[in-house]
């Protein structure tokens, strides 16, 4: 039984030997969205996708505390078994009107989101192209759903129309999965584009708009509003745990037939729904999503600072300025030391290797928030300088 596992546990002898274990971080002390402790050194985190610096909020934490002492810590069942409390409901109906969609499913993580959207929208009928750099829960969903799956090369128009002209008539009933903002290198999807090939061919549009919610359009509703292409995508998923700073994840639509997901869908129906305080900090996160630009405005804001900084150092990047900064690098090894030197340095980021990454990246990638000053992103250019001296 366990034979299946010999590779990964060479690989994980070869961390030993080096001394250096980036996938078991414990971080000792957290000091607020962008500050912590981690192997007893005050460290910069910049690698948790706080992209808003929300999880320190003051108005959350009360909304928190209130869902609490009324509602008590969870609620041990499925909706399906236990019942929905009034906030499961009360956040549906305002992440739908957030999003200008007819209603909306709240799952109890993104990656649920997406497992129970995809295994239940598309069945062994069925087929989805999806985006080769699409994230894993996206393959999980289409694999647990029994779907033919075919992928296209990572925002390839040509090799998407491609593969709908050859599916025919089957074209009309084909799931077409992207993501928003890519969660690797920072890239965004060519909707507009995808868009135009999806009314060319027919078919459904499915965005996972994970890591976009928050970060762009006018209101923050992600790639799809900030291209004025809302209305031609069928589903938007979506995840809390990123610029909402909580846990949980959603999909909205304008379809009717979404409603009968409740019914269908086995991470639904068979998964305990999220935690009052979990609902209740959501729902005021996004009324402050909502009622302004400031947040957003600022994020921008540092992660230009960030790019051009480490741009001029003369690093390669992975994608133009946004709010994942990912430096691409030469080789396991120096990926893993580099990795390891920004933490001594006082630096957490996020470590990314194969089969994670697309092309097989070796990649220390960055995630912008906020809530990071202006002396934050330049110490952490600052270390990145120090290393770059002794490459």
């Amino acid at each position: 039984m366990f034979n299946k596992f010999k590779t990964m546990a060479a690989n994980r002898h070869e961390l030993d030997m080096l001394g250096i274990n980036p996938f078991n971080i414990q971080v000792e002390k957290i000091i607020s969205p962008t500050e912590g402790v981690i192997n007893g050194q005050h460290t910069i985190l910049a690698g948790t996708n706080n992209y808003l610096g929300l999880t320190f909020d003051p108005e959350c934490i009360a909304a928190a505390s209130i869902a609490l002492e009324n509602e008590g810590t969870g609620t041990t069942g499925s909706r399906m078994a236990n019942g929905s409390y009034s906030g499961h409901r009360k956040l549906e109906t305002e992440i739908a009107e957030f999003y200008g969609k007819r209603d909306s499913i709240v799952f109890s993580t993104g990656y649920l989101a997406n497992l129970g959207m995809l295994s239940t929208l598309a069945g062994p009928d069925d087929m989805v192209l999806l985006d080769g750099d699409c994230h894993a829960s996206i393959y999980d969903g289409c694999k647990l759903g029994g779907a033919k799956t075919m992928r296209f090369r990572h925002n390839d128009i040509d090799n998407l129309a491609k593969r709908m002209e050859r599916l025919g008539d089957r074209a009309a009933k084909t799931l077409i999965v992207v993501e928003g903002l890519y969660s690797m290198l920072g890239d965004v999807a060519l909707l507009k584009e995808i868009v135009e090939v999806k009314r060319e061919y027919g078919g459904y549009l499915l965005v996972d708009e994970a890591h976009s919610l928050g970060i762009l359009g006018e209101k923050g509703c992600g790639l799809s509003e900030e291209l004025d292409v809302m209305d031609d995508i069928d589903f938007i998923v979506g995840t809390f745990s990123k610029s909402l700073g909580g846990a949980g994840g959603f999909c909205v639509s304008n379809h009717e037939e979404l409603d009968l997901i409740r019914y269908s869908s086995r991470p639904y129906v068979f998964t305990a729904s999220p935690s009052p305080a979990t609902i209740a900090t959501t729902r005021q996160a996004l009324k402050k999503l909502s009622a302004g630009t400031h947040l957003r405005k600022r994020l921008h804001e540092n992660a230009a600072r960030l790019h051009a900084g480490l741009k001029e150092l003369g690093y390669t990047l992975g994608a133009p300025p946004s709010p994942v900064i990912a430096v691409v690098l030469d080789s396991k090894l120096e990926a893993l030391h580099f990795w390891n030197d920004l933490l001594e340095l006082g630096i957490y980021v996020n470590l990314m290797m194969p089969p994670a990454t697309p092309n097989g990246a070796f990649l220390v990638r960055c995630s912008v928030s906020s809530a990071h000053t202006t002396e934050q992103i330049d110490m952490i250019c600052a270390a990145f300088s120090k290393l770059r001296v002794i490459a």
